[in-house]
């Protein structure tokens, strides 16, 4: 980097980085655009402009974001470490759920993801942002689940679901959590899973109206008798439905 005398300089410096972010973007070099709005971020942070520095290096990550993943999340976390600093946590939530976001794009990087969401959720409880941290708890569970940790996945739901049955608003929303809760004991163990949907009643009397309880039920039914093409016709007539 040039070594400026004044902090005239410096601004100049910065405006000219902007400026050329900002034409780069224009003609979609995303690396170029993303290299300039990271050094005026740098100069803002030597500068000791933080909250500016944060906005730059947002701004550089939005144009790595489109050409390298990795190099957009080194941004968004420099972001991150300032909002944290200067205790912005709701921002620094935004953030980690914009990095986990861009991880879930790909397969292979599912578990970045759900480290993400978690950090994320966590900020958004510490700020009483329950709904916001709830969203990102069930984006964990979500993956979880792919990944084969359903002990993870069923916890998570059954924490939301018990969440939601506090609220009258959120209420109705309980069975759809006890329901993914239910199919994550059925991948275990099927003893489980019929201990778990009567527990669910117990928790949520009108679970046992709903058509969800009732899939469970016989897939359970199904599973206890091997009955493979009986399971998979349940499936098959409930999704024709949804």
């Amino acid at each position: 980097g040039i070594l400026f005398g004044s902090s005239n300089k410096v601004e100049e410096a910065i405006e000219c980085y902007q400026r050329a972010g900002n034409m780069f973007k224009m003609s979609k070099n995303w690396t170029k655009a993303g290299e300039c709005f990271c050094e005026a971020a740098n100069l803002h942070a030597r500068g000791g402009g933080r909250h500016d520095a944060g906005i730059c290096y947002v701004d550089a990550s939005n144009c790595y974001k489109k050409v390298d993943v990795e190099s957009a999340v080194a941004c968004l976390l420099k972001s991150i470490d300032i909002y944290t600093d200067m205790g912005r946590f709701t921002m620094a939530a935004k953030y980690h759920q914009s990095i986990a976001e861009m991880y879930e794009a790909d397969p292979n990087t599912l578990q970045k993801a759900i480290e993400h969401y978690e950090k994320a959720a966590d900020y958004f409880k510490g700020e009483e942002s329950t709904s916001s941290a709830n969203k990102c708890m069930l984006k964990v569970a979500q993956y979880a689940a792919q990944l084969e940790d359903y002990e993870k996945a069923i916890s998570i739901y059954e924490q939301v679901a018990a969440t939601s049955l506090e609220s009258s608003l959120l209420k109705y929303s309980a069975k759809e959590y006890f329901f993914r809760a239910a199919l994550c004991h059925l991948s275990i163990d099927l003893l489980n899973a019929q201990h778990a949907i009567e527990k669910y009643c117990q928790q949520y009397p009108a679970f046992q109206d709903c058509r969800e309880y009732k899939l469970v039920k016989v897939l359970c039914e199904h599973l206890e008798d091997q009955n493979i093409d009986g399971f998979t016709e349940a499936i098959k007539s409930y999704d024709s439905i949804s």
